[in-house]
Formats: structure tokens, sequence, C-alpha cells
């Protein structure tokens, strides 16, 4: 009870002693405040300006500081499935950028060289987009009777991007573009095809009956870039009138679900005519299989072009000049991802090497794995940077922290697996313990480097909890794979120190 009372008289004093030595620097805080103030307001005006802006910006630089410290910053992901509009300027600034970091831009630049070829030229484009055997190739022939365009009944007869003059009633040169029919065997002419149907200023998307989901698919990717486009039924004539009727119900039905924005003008039936074969019967009752030509019937199609051009002719221009953009950055992002998958292996061999090097050089191994702090260090934050997340340098640390205590868990089994990978190696025979520590260091900061790539491609961000969750699943994964590589490059490196 004496000690109870002792203590409870003791936290007493200590809290008295706090107010009192509180008390006494608030009063000597306000007193010191007081006099400043009262000298400056004696003094010159230029003098109180000046004090008070110093002490604004001492202000402003301690709560940047704070701020750089305390808070995560990190991308934020796109709220919105639509891409954003862009324009020439930000697509050239982008491009520019990424050229002086060492992206490879050729192909983003080829599609900007293409669009202003294609406006000097100042030809309407109309491209004709859907699967094989739809019959596109007999619509243009229907169109542009005196074009040589190859139709084969087999269907998937066009294997490149063909383009065609056509002028409409109002003297409009037009170029139809015919090009691959997709949900072919080669999926590379889906690519060609969207790719195409991006660049022009109206698409002309073809099928013969209900949409298929890649169709569906196919037609939610055009909308969503803001593509004018007419859909057209070809084949009509094979269906009976409530057949068709039936059908076109139900194609708008489709739009209504994807949620693309169509004039219900701008959905058509049409038939493309062509060659069909039929049985003939002679007097003598004899029958043979003769070939006779089908007339076309695209009236409404006619119309249905000649509608969407009639119109303002600039906002054709201008959607299809953002396509082209948009096109244009994704080629640009995909060159990008290339560029960071190249950059990152190089940071992460580098870092690597460093570890090995630092590990072999020092005189004993300790038990902390990241004892060599500052190569993880900067390893975490040029990988980082590559990918655009913006850590503190706290979230690293407290990265690094808990990567290490998952490392503690995995030192057995990188041991024994650097171990093994150097008996793969001819001629190494029993190795140095001290040069197998050296070994699993590598692996270790080769496992590490690429975990954190994996969580950074896919959260676009450094988050200390998940980055070491994510190590530490894939830690094992990673060392197996790792372990020859690593190996390879710490003989190579003794090989060159005994040189």
């Amino acid at each position: 009870m004496k000690i109870d009372r002792f203590i409870r008289v003791a936290i007493a004093v200590a809290v008295l002693v706090a107010f009192i030595v509180a008390t006494g620097a608030l009063l000597f805080v306000t007193e010191s405040a007081l006099n400043v103030w009262d000298r400056l307001a004696d003094g010159p005006a230029f003098l109180l300006y000046a004090y008070v802006a110093i002490l604004a910006a001492i202000l402003l630089a301690t709560v940047l500081t704070i701020w750089r410290l305390v808070i995560r910053r990190k991308i934020s992901p796109s709220k919105s499935a639509i891409p954003k509009p862009l324009s020439k300027q930000d697509i050239e600034t982008r491009l520019r950028d990424a050229a002086a970091a060492g992206v490879d831009v050729a192909a983003a630049q080829a599609e900007l060289q293409e669009l202003a070829s294609r406006r000097e030229a100042g030809s309407v484009h109309l491209c004709f987009f859907g699967e094989i055997s739809t019959g596109k190739s007999s619509l243009i022939k229907a169109l542009v009777p005196d074009a040589d365009v190859t139709i084969d009944i087999v269907g998937g007869s066009t294997d490149d991007v063909r383009h065609y003059r056509w002028r409409n009633n109002a003297g409009t040169e037009i170029l139809l573009t015919d090009i691959p029919g997709t949900g072919g065997h080669d999926d590379g002419f889906d690519e060609l095809a969207l790719e195409e149907a991006r660049r022009a200023h109206v698409v002309l998307f073809v099928c013969d009956s209900d949409l298929t989901r890649k169709e569906s698919d196919s037609l939610k990717h055009l909308l969503v870039i803001d593509k004018p486009l007419v859909l057209v039924m070809n084949k009509a004539d094979q269906y009976s009138i409530e057949e068709q009727a039936s059908l076109m119900h139900r194609l708008l039905e489709r739009l209504e679900d994807i949620g693309g924005e169509i004039q219900n003008e701008q959905v058509v039936a049409v038939s493309a005519g062509g060659e069909v074969d039929v049985i003939e019967r002679s007097e003598g009752g004899s029958e043979a299989s003769v070939r006779r030509q089908r007339s076309a019937d695209i009236g409404v199609l006619v119309v249905a072009i000649n509608s969407l051009l009639e119109d303002d002719t600039q906002p054709l221009e201008d959607r299809r000049d953002r396509a082209v953009f948009q096109l244009a950055a994704d080629k640009l992002a995909a060159a990008e991802a290339v560029y960071r998958v190249q950059r990152s292996e190089q940071i992460i061999r580098q870092s690597t090497r460093k570890a090995i090097i630092g590990s072999m050089a020092a005189v004993s191994p300790g038990s902390d794995i990241l004892i060599q702090g500052y190569i993880g260090t900067v390893m975490t934050r040029e990988l980082c940077r590559l990918y655009g997340a913006a850590p503190r340098d706290l979230d690293i640390e407290e990265f690094l922290n808990l990567s290490q205590s998952r490392v503690g868990r995995a030192l057995p089994l990188t041991l024994a697996v650097a171990g093994n990978g150097l008996k793969a190696f001819p001629g190494i025979g029993t190795v140095a313990g001290g040069f197998v520590h050296a070994v699993a260091y590598g692996l270790i900061f080769d496992a590490l480097g690429r975990s954190l790539v994996l969580t950074l491609s896919k959260n676009g961000v450094l988050d200390p909890a998940v980055a070491a969750k994510d190590f530490e699943e894939g830690i094992s994964e990673h060392i197996e794979a790792g372990v020859r590589r690593v190996a390879k490059m710490a003989l190579e490196q003794k090989t060159g120190d005994d040189g």
C-alpha cells in the first residue's frame, strides 16, 4: 500500500512539474512574441512584412514536409471505362517524354503520321468491319461494281487492308476499306481490323444474323471510343419478312444492352446479292446445277451512309482524330510496358550483382539478409519511379523491414536452393559457405525485385504490407526460377575477382 501511495504521489508531482514547465514556456513564448511584435510595429513597415513573409514561408515548408512524410501518394485509378479524350498536344508531349526516357515510340508516331497523311488527302474513310463470311467484300462489290474485289465462298478471303474509291450522289470522295474478317484462326487479324476501324471516319459493322458474343464485344469497344457506325445486317434475303423483323428487333435490343447511342435508321437490313447455285430441270427431265446472279438490295445502306456524311464533316474529323490519338496512346502504353519490363530487369540484375559483391566482400555473413539496406532502398526507389509510384521514404523502409522478417523464415530454403544450384555447374565441386551465402543474398534481392515489379504493375503504388505479402507468397517460386541465373552471375563475379 505504501508503494502504491508513493507512485501516486510521484505521478502527481510529475504532473505538477509538467504544468509549471508548460505554463512557464507559454508565458515565455507569449512575452517574446509580444516583444517582437511591438518592435516590428514600431519599426519600418517593410521589416514587418518581410518578417511575416518569412514566417509564412517557414510554415508552408513545414506543412509540405509533413505532407510528404505522412501522406502516401499514389496513382488514382480511372473512375470511368471511357478513355479521356486526348488532344494532339497531349499525345505529342507524352511521345516526347517517352522518347527521352528511351521508350520505342515508333508505332505510336506512325499512327500520327498516317493521320496527317489522311487529313492531307481529304477523303472520307468508311471501314467495313465484321466476322468472316458476313459479306463485307460483297457489299463493297455492290457499291463499286467495277472494283477488283476477291470474293471466295469459303469465307475469309480478305487477308490484308484494301481501299476502294467510291463517290456518292453528292460527289464526296469516299474510300471504302475492306479489312480481314474477325473470328478467324489468326488472332492478329482481329487486332488489325480493330485498329483500322479506329482510323476510319465511319464504321459499317456487318453481321448476317443476331450478334455473337465476340461481335457484341467488338461493337461495344467501337461505341466506347465514340466511333460513328452503321449496323448492317447482310444476307437479309435469306430470311422471311417476319424473320427479318425479329432479327432487327433483336439487334436493337443488343445495342440497348450494350449502351450504345445509335439512331434506329443506322441499323439496316440489306442484301449484297452475288451468285447462287440453283437446280434447273430441262424439258427432258434432266437436272443441272447453274449459277445465277442475285440482285443487290443496298438502298437503305446508301441512305444511312449519306445521312452520316450530310452532317457537318468537322465532327466526323474530330471524332476520327480523337480515336487515332487514343490508338497512338494505347500503342505508346504498350511500348512503355515493354520498356518497363526491360528496364526493371536491368535494375534487378544490377542490384542483385551488387548484393553478391557486397556479400562476398563481407568478413562474415550476418543474420540479416537485407543488411545491405542501401542497395535494397535504391532498387526499390528506382523500380517505384519506373512504374510511376511515389512512395514515402518511410514506406520504403517499412517495406524492407517487413520483407526482412519474411526472409528469415525463407533463409534455410534459400541456402539449400543456392547450394543445389551451384552443383549444377561442372567443375565447381564443394563451395565455401561464404560463397553459398553470397548466392543466397543474390537470390533474395532477385526475388525481392521481381515480386515488387509484379506488385507495382498490378497496383501502381507501393503499399508496404501488400508488397511484403506478395514477396512472401512468391519468394519460393522466384528463388527456384532464378537460381541458375543468380548462381551464374555469382560465378562470373568470383572468376573475375580471382583473375
